[in-house]
């Protein structure tokens, strides 16, 4: 994982050599979903996300340990998601790799709203998505809000029929990041 970040932050300096790159990172951003089904109701989050924003190249990329989920209604839920679903020993990583579209207006104590469009992987499924963040400036740091929706579909997340009353097609995401800035050369 850390070598992930570590390779897009090396790529992202030897893209722009010889310019300024202005990159923030964290390795510590929130990711909390829910499933809202008739019979149930399941939460859980990972507060282990790492993540770079390259101001240069409007570059994004989020990663995700899928393991490192916790919550969730029991220890047995828990277990059938990362086993049965996620299946987090096959596919150990979720990401989000993309461009932000709008310019950043990058003044601090100001708020933004951008679209970032990129590849979604998740279960070893890529789609491209348009993500809606909030980005809120600050002196050096920047702080990513994210509401979006997943249908399990799409990434080939199987719900048997037997608990298809207790596990919402359409997953809620919500993303929170605070981003610190770190200047290259």
């Amino acid at each position: 994982m850390k070598y992930l970040l570590t390779l897009f932050i090396s790529f992202v300096v030897l893209s722009s050599f010889g310019q300024k790159t202005s990159v923030f990172t964290t390795e510590s951003g929130r990711v909390d979903f829910e499933s809202n089904a008739p019979l149930e109701l399941i939460k859980a989050g990972s507060s282990y996300l790492k993540g770079a924003l390259d101001t240069t190249n409007n570059a994004v990329l989020f990663i995700l340990e899928n393991r490192t989920f916790e919550g969730f209604n029991s220890p047995l839920q828990q277990e059938h998601f990362h086993e049965n679903y996620m299946e987090s020993k096959k596919y150990p990583r979720s990401t989000f790799q993309a461009k932000i579209i709008e310019r950043l207006n990058w003044i601090s104590g100001t708020t933004q709203q951008i679209r970032a469009k990129g590849i979604l992987d998740i279960h070893g499924i890529k789609q491209e998505r348009i993500i809606n963040v909030w980005l809120q400036y600050e002196k050096n740091q920047v702080n990513v809000n994210a509401d979006f929706e997943i249908a399990l579909e799409d990434h080939k997340i199987r719900i048997p029929k037997v608990v298809s009353k207790k596990i919402a097609p359409v997953i809620a995401i919500k993303i929170e990041a605070k981003l610190k800035h770190q200047t290259q050369q």
